[in-house]
């Protein structure tokens, strides 16, 4: 029988973003498959997460094709930007705290090119007077990943509503959390 490679990463992914933890043994058993299949195909837990990596890049890649990043307002690429991240996102959170890629000279390239797009988004936004300057594209691009990675987890622990994903993490990331008229006040 024939290992389907996608299904053992999405499970892996599935699994791995509610339990970070999880062992190879729970990672196969989850996947339907023994354990020397899987480390067969992954020889361990780093091979497995680097893998994940690399499924997780692409699907910010084509988030972000999909969003057409370059296309009508700035703001409203980012939220196309969320909507199109919001199924790959509990698997991003997940990346985003495994600090081994992160860190050193084997950094993945994909992360680079994720980041120069969206900083590019923001960038361009900050250009045409839509967003604020004093915050650097690169905090901004930041403040998206974290939002996301927060967002996946409250969804996935109950804390808030899927259909909810988009609208609270774009109106925190580009509103803000100050009510409109105590900002106003506090500028007076």
């Amino acid at each position: 029988m024939a290992v389907d490679r996608d299904h053992v990463l999405r499970t892996a992914a599935a699994l791995l973003t509610r339990k970070s933890t999880a062992t190879m043994d729970e990672v196969a058993k989850a996947a339907g498959i023994s354990r020397a299949t899987l480390h067969r195909h992954f020889a361990g837990r780093d091979a497995l997460v680097r893998a994940l990596e690399s499924l997780g890049i692409a699907e910010c890649e084509a988030a972000l094709d999909a969003a057409r990043p370059d296309e009508g307002p700035a703001a409203d690429a980012v939220r196309r930007l969320v909507q199109e991240i919001e199924p790959s996102a509990a698997l991003l959170a997940f990346l985003y705290t495994e600090n081994q890629l992160f860190e050193g000279e084997e950094q993945n390239e994909g992360w680079t090119r994720i980041d120069d797009r969206v900083a590019a988004l923001f960038r361009r936004g900050q250009r045409a007077g839509e967003f604020r300057i004093d915050l650097s594209p690169a905090w901004l691009t930041e403040a998206l990943y974290g939002l996301l990675g927060s967002g996946a987890w409250a969804v996935a622990e109950g804390r808030v509503a899927r259909k909810d994903f988009t609208h609270m993490i774009v109106e925190l990331l580009l509103g803000g959390a100050l009510r409109q008229h105590t900002a106003r006040r506090e500028e007076s």
